[in-house]
């Protein structure tokens, strides 16, 4: 027995509660000896009941011991959003609580690692652009969310399984925008220039191939390839003329929405 120790019940407590984060054996074992007087006089089996029992006790009423694993659910209709090979990776959250953040990889179909997104790695917001990662038209691609809880209510160590996304082409699924269409009179006729609507879609094709549909009032649309400016010619004196211009890939098959109409009248 140690009754002149310098160490106090108090004390003795204290380290009872620290060992509880530990397991419950440790709070028995700790409370046994914090005890240890009325311990001495009763038998084993006493000593094993009043420790286990003590520790329950402080289990229950400290609730640090046991923390519940709780999974999250995971986003859902994980997407590619693309145009004009801007390509942004969209999800659908089950819930809009602000304290849920989602982490983005990505990679490209076949390979087997999967890589983190930069500035897409603990975030709030519901999308992330990839267009840095995903920049190789001919490359089909990849992305996946999981969810992970930052605050108490959920548990902090709570978080989803991965979402994956449909396979992604930009080369065959991002979409054309309508190209800038600017039309000036001159006495020669009408001078149509037209340009890509982002920088981004000329880098990607070094030649664009536009249309200009062409209706004149009460007459019939025409329809015909030009490059990025050329000068309508032979048209009616003081004659009202409309305009709209679209952007063709003939080796995709693809082609854009056509631009608002532009109408202007001759000299």
């Amino acid at each position: 027995m140690h009754h002149g120790s310098k160490w106090g019940s108090g004390c003795m407590l204290k380290a009872a509660v620290v060992m509880c984060s530990i397991s419950p054996v440790s709070v028995a074992c700790c409370v046994c000896v914090c005890v240890g007087p009325v311990c001495l006089s009763v038998s084993q089996s006493i000593i094993t009941m009043t420790c286990l029992l003590l520790g329950a006790v402080l289990l229950g009423n400290l609730g640090v011991c046991v923390t519940e694993q709780v999974m999250l659910a995971p986003p859902t209709h994980i997407r590619f959003d693309s145009v004009d090979y801007k390509n942004i990776l969209r999800w659908t959250p089950l819930t809009n609580s602000t304290s849920l953040q989602y982490y983005v990889q990505w990679k490209i179909y076949g390979e087997p690692e999967w890589l983190d997104v930069a500035g897409c790695q603990g975030i709030h917001k519901h999308h992330c652009d990839l267009s840095g990662v995903t920049s190789v038209p001919r490359e089909w691609y990849y992305a996946r969310v999981h969810t992970s809880s930052s605050s108490s209510s959920p548990p902090p160590s709570s978080k989803s399984a991965w979402a994956l996304s449909p396979r992604f082409s930009p080369r065959w699924d991002t979409k054309i925008s309508a190209p800038l269409l600017r039309l000036n009179v001159t006495e020669k006729g009408i001078v149509v220039r037209v340009k890509p609507p982002r920088l981004l879609l000329r880098k990607m094709h070094s030649s664009l191939h536009y249309k200009i549909y062409l209706t004149h009032t009460g007459g019939e649309e025409k329809a015909f390839e030009i490059n990025n400016k050329q000068i309508l010619r032979d048209l009616k004196h003081k004659a009202e003329y409309c305009l709209q211009a679209q952007i063709t890939l003939p080796l995709q098959a693809k082609s854009s929405a056509r631009s608002p109409v532009t109408c202007v009248t001759t000299l």
